[in-house]
């Protein structure tokens, strides 16, 4: 894995500064189908957060695993997707009526051990329901669960609704890895650095792919040691829509 010039540009400029107010949160998505990545992700030498997909065959291992490594654990319910994708296992839709819907939630919510907070699976089209999202925030607004909009879709309405119901939420800025490519997940990486240096922190998203791995393994300490603060998603929740605005640039995966 070759480090781009720019990256390590970065890094230097970082060695130089006052970086203490600069934040990432990385969420590693689909945790709970395979282990050995699995149990990788959950002994990344940084701060992450784990989001585990209910009824997976691995999700209580994994979930427990992640746990007990200092992770937080998050919940990552499936929701429909405008693209033809089969839905695992526990996920929504809105053929579901308000019982089946808030029941599915509650089973996912029970089915996975530690977490502290929920986010979409795929969800490209249920996002963009208004009533589907009021029936989610109903069921995590009585709980202690943050939630954060995995933003699969521009139009999402997820964010907005959970903040309409005082929920702690955030949004994702950055994708790491829409391309497996070593060298395109460091330009996403830098970009949610650069996010972060502008804004004071950043919501990232990846997946417990082996390639996003290495880059996390490799370059992490190096950023952590310039001065980047990974911290957990749970530090970067607000109650507030003021707080979290994104900018047009920000919805780009």
């Amino acid at each position: 894995m070759r480090v781009t010039t720019t990256l390590l540009s970065l890094l230097a400029a970082l060695s130089c500064t006052q970086a203490s107010a600069t934040k990432l949160a990385i969420i590693i998505d689909d945790i709970g189908y395979h282990l050995e990545n699995g149990y990788r992700s959950a002994q990344l030498p940084v701060a992450v957060t784990l989001s585990v997909i209910p009824h997976s065959p691995n999700a209580r291992e994994l979930a427990t695993a992640g746990h007990d490594a200092g992770k937080e654990i998050m919940l990552h319910i499936p929701m429909s997707t405008d693209k033809p994708r089969t839905l695992d296992k526990g996920g929504l839709t809105d053929k579901m009526s308000e019982a089946e819907f808030k029941s599915t939630v509650r089973q996912g919510l029970a089915a996975v051990p530690h977490i502290v907070g929920v986010n979409n699976h795929m969800g490209s089209a249920l996002t963009q329901q208004p009533r589907a999202m009021q029936w989610l925030m109903d069921e995590l607004k009585d709980t202690p669960y943050y939630f954060i909009d995995s933003r699969t879709s521009p139009n999402s309405q997820a964010h907005r609704i959970a903040q309409e119901n005082r929920i702690p939420s955030a949004t994702r800025h950055v994708f790491l890895d829409n391309s497996r490519k070593h060298q395109d997940i460091l330009v996403q990486l830098e970009k949610a650095v650069k996010r972060a240096q502008r804004s004071g922190s950043a919501v990232v998203i990846g997946h417990p792919h082996p390639e996003t791995l290495e880059v996390l393994e490799r370059i992490g300490p190096a950023l952590a040691k310039a001065g980047i603060e990974f911290v957990h998603a749970s530090a970067l929740i607000s109650r507030t829509s003021s707080q979290n605005q994104l900018s047009k640039v920000d919805l780009d995966p």
